[in-house]
């Protein structure tokens, strides 16, 4: 176990693969830059890997006081055994107060090693982050600018808070998209420390000869306008009148969980809790009971325009233009008017 460090950084694990920083690092340093401002500590990233060194720049940019720079052949290609080693060592070394992970297959395979290793707690899946004391009720004792790690429980139905008061490091892994991508300032630069790696061919359980990464077929997170469906579309074939309506608007079409469990549509284009959490300047929720797994994903929507034919249908409670009907008439009304105007 790491002793309690109560002037430690506060750590980002900068995801990367073959030299591209993933988006949820970059949108982590946003959140990670809040915390350790609000702690009066550095803000640091950990960025493993082999001929990275040019991604410090930009993480200096986006936030980063510290790059914990750690370079070897063994770390091109992730690998669970060597990268939770190298950190592990880091954290042995520096003792950082808070480690923050990215909920990606990365991220949920990289920081329960680390926290088993280190015999810290481990928070999954946050949607949120803050800073907060807390009491034992039984001994009145307090403890202080603890990291209050904010995440759905059972199955969305509420939201819970979770402390980790005497077990160091603060481990949490962050879903993606819940935190705003920060804005880079170029003039900014991160101080960079050279880590040595100590890692051999045993160290790693397996041999990677090639690695192969297929891109997500929509990018909901940078698209303006997005058209949601959901299993009130009805069908596979009826989910054509998502798409065309996402084309007329110019945006990319989405769904629920449920939508793609019936194969409405594949996961990619998934939005909600175990989905892509999008923030459009508009959202159009068609067939879309609207449980809170989804709202999770869409209710920072700048407007939220819903299509259903129930007017108790709880989408209604977060959407700015409510339309109640059959969408097999109201969506091909839409897409009429639309087209008529261009």
């Amino acid at each position: 176990m790491i002793e309690v460090n109560k002037q430690g950084e506060v750590w980002v694990f900068a995801e990367q693969h073959n030299g591209k920083l993933e988006d949820t690092s970059l949108e982590l340093l946003s959140k990670g830059r809040e915390l350790a401002d609000t702690l009066k500590v550095p803000l640091a990233t950990l960025l493993l890997g082999d001929k990275v060194a040019d991604l410090c720049e930009r993480l200096g940019q986006y936030g980063a006081d510290k790059v914990y720079l750690a370079e070897h052949p063994l770390l091109e290609h992730y690998q669970t055994s060597s990268y939770a080693k190298v950190i592990d060592g880091l954290i042995e070394k520096y003792k950082p107060q808070i480690a923050l992970y990215g909920a990606t297959p990365c991220g949920r395979d990289l920081a329960p090693r680390v926290a088993s290793a280190t015999k810290a707690g481990l928070t999954a899946d946050c949607t949120d982050l803050q800073i907060g004391n807390h009491e034992i009720k039984k001994t009145g004792e307090v403890y202080e600018n603890l990291l209050l790690q904010i995440r759905p429980a059972f199955g969305g139905n509420i939201i819970a808070t979770i402390i980790n008061y005497d077990r160091w490091p603060q481990m949490a892994t962050v879903r993606e998209g819940v935190m705003p991508m920060p804005t880079p300032d170029v003039k900014r630069k991160a101080r960079i420390v050279k880590e040595p790696v100590h890692l051999s061919q045993t160290d790693l359980a397996i041999e990677i000869l090639a690695e192969h990464m297929q891109a997500k077929k929509v990018n909901l997170k940078a698209s303006r306008v997005i058209v949601a469906g959901g299993a009130g579309v009805g069908s596979k074939d009826n989910f054509k009148l998502v798409w065309d309506l996402a084309h007329c608007l110019g945006g990319a079409p989405g769904a629920t969980r449920a939508a793609v469990d019936l194969g409405f549509i594949d996961r990619d284009h998934q939005v909600g809790q175990t989905g892509t959490t999008v923030r459009p300047s508009l959202y159009v929720a068609v067939g879309i009971s609207g449980a809170i797994q989804h709202q999770a994903g869409m209710a920072d929507s700048q407007k939220i325009i819903a299509i259903n034919n129930d007017p108790e249908a709880p989408i209604f409670n977060v959407a700015h233009y409510k339309i109640v009907g059959d969408l097999n008439q109201v969506v091909p009304m839409m897409i009429k008017a639309i087209r008529e105007k261009v």
